[in-house]
């Protein structure tokens, strides 16, 4: 199960090592693609993860699992073969269904024959590997791209899915299936909502926030979204019921896990970027000095529930937010010539925010269903988590890739002006342009953009953050199987 989860969560990080290797291969994609190569794998990814569990519950977990496997693998290959920009979005998008079915499985699989008292912590180190397994992507990313082109990421990926689907298919357990309807119309309406909405926030910085695509989308998530929570709440079984949000730990569970990971996955967008670009390291040498992220995100859950006991569970909630906000405002103050040393710390203490954070999140999502639907409760509370990945990949790159374009140097600027570092130094190339400080002014501009990212998402966490605390219970909620019983 660990397997599969560092497989699927690892590539929504790993590819960020490789975006400046993309963006300087010839394929010349935009600023605005290479969002949609790390946001099409996500949005799919979150999307589908409730129609996934409750399909694992209906035609049996393993099954679901192996084919989820299958496609993941299947989207990888197309990505690596990929002759252009718009394919290697297709083929992200096929892998992120397919890991659609495999996240909410895993988790499903892990807790469906524990016993209540064990089900926090299978919970907890469920949600520790996820975190880590982001980090580690980033290493991996890195390690693949320095050994050959962005394309080995993808065909690196390929051996270790079909050996983790030998693993499923010979040693998982198959559990009873659960006879639930599933509702293709929720899926597709919930899917389309939200590539809405991010087609708005993606297409911002370069159509206008006030042109007719931008308003085009927003109006379009606002349509779709509604529909979704009509249809659903018309159901007499529906996959996910939007009264469940009216529950404070479930509303607190879902807002709060998808904060967390805004901000955290905001910052691995540009991370690598930024290590390349500004400092100068080699993609393998950015993915190590990303390590200490992934300490923190091991360490900073086992102290949750000392934390808890000691101060109990909504301080220390607001703590880990607190903290992840503090480590983004960090990050904020970089530059060019910013030791790495500071850098490190406000990734570190983001990581450390996210995952003192999180268990409680999880758990107290878990616990509003019983144990029968915990394929739709670890669906719910992963698709908030990659719902806030996708939604601070969108927010980070916006606004780096908006700030970058209103900063650029006067050789750079006017119709057509680049969106991205290497984009800007094949115009200067162009231009006959190729003094040091031209570019070093290009890197300072991006290093601006990325610190006002930042600010925007740790002002976020802090404004949306007070409302999770002040909506989730002072005393950690029982366990399912209790409040049935």
């Amino acid at each position: 199960m660990c397997l599969c989860v560092t497989l699927v969560v690892g590539m929504v990080s790993a590819v960020n090592l490789a975006i400046p290797a993309l963006s300087r291969s010839a394929l010349h994609p935009s600023a605005e693609s290479v969002m949609w190569v790390v946001d099409g794998y996500v949005v799919f990814f979150a999307c589908l993860l409730i129609p996934g569990g409750a399909l694992a519950d209906r035609l049996g977990r393993k099954p679901v699992l192996a084919a989820g496997m299958g496609l993941f693998t299947a989207g990888c290959v197309l990505c690596a073969v990929a002759p252009g920009i718009g394919t290697v979005i297709v083929g992200r998008v096929v892998s992120g269904v397919g890991a659609a079915a495999v996240l909410p499985t895993t988790l499903a699989l892990m807790v469906g024959g524990a016993s209540a008292d064990r089900r926090p912590r299978l919970v907890a180190v469920w949600a520790s590997m996820t975190g880590v397994a982001a980090v580690l992507g980033n290493v991996g990313g890195g390690a693949a791209v320095q050994l050959g082109s962005w394309r080995a990421l993808f065909w690196c990926v390929v051996p270790l899915s079909v050996a983790a689907l030998i693993l499923v298919v010979v040693f998982s357990p198959a559990p009873p299936r659960h006879d639930r309807p599933v509702s293709m119309v929720s899926a597709g309406l919930l899917t389309a909502g939200f590539l809405a909405l991010l087609s708005g926030i993606v297409s911002g910085p370069q159509s206008g926030w006030g042109s007719a695509r931008v308003l085009a989308g927003f109006g379009s998530a606002v349509v779709l979204l509604a529909a979704w929570t009509a249809w659903e709440l018309r159901r007499e079984h529906p996959m996910l019921d939007p009264r469940l949000f009216t529950v404070p730990v479930v509303r607190a569970g879902a807002v709060g896990m998808a904060l967390a990971f805004v901000g955290m996955f905001g910052l691995f967008y540009v991370n690598g970027q930024y290590l390349q670009y500004a400092k100068g390291y080699s993609p393998l040498g950015a993915g190590v000095r990303l390590l200490p992220m992934a300490g923190a995100l091991l360490l900073a859950p086992r102290c949750t529930a000392a934390l808890e006991r000691r101060a109990g569970a909504r301080v220390t909630l607001g703590f880990g937010l607190a903290v992840l906000a503090a480590g983004l405002g960090t990050v904020s103050l970089v530059g060019p010539s910013t030791p790495y040393s500071l850098y490190a710390l406000g990734v570190t203490l983001t990581a450390a925010g996210c995952g003192l954070a999180t268990p409680l999140l999880s758990h107290g999502m878990m616990s509003a269903l019983p144990a029968h639907r915990a394929g739709v409760g670890s669906g719910l509370q992963s698709l908030a988590r990659e719902l806030g990945s996708a939604l601070g990949v969108a927010v980070s790159g916006s606004v780096v890739a908006g700030a970058f374009t209103a900063g650029l140097p006067a050789p750079l600027r006017g119709p057509g002006a680049p969106t991205t570092v290497p984009a800007a130094e094949q115009h200067l190339a162009a231009q006959g342009l190729t003094s040091p400080g031209l570019r070093h002014a290009v890197v300072t501009d991006f290093t601006d953009a990325l610190d006002t990212a930042m600010r925007v998402l740790a002002v976020l966490v802090v404004a949306v953050g007070a409302l999770v605390v002040a909506w989730y219970p002072s005393r950690q909620p029982r366990a399912a199987d209790e409040q049935d019983g």
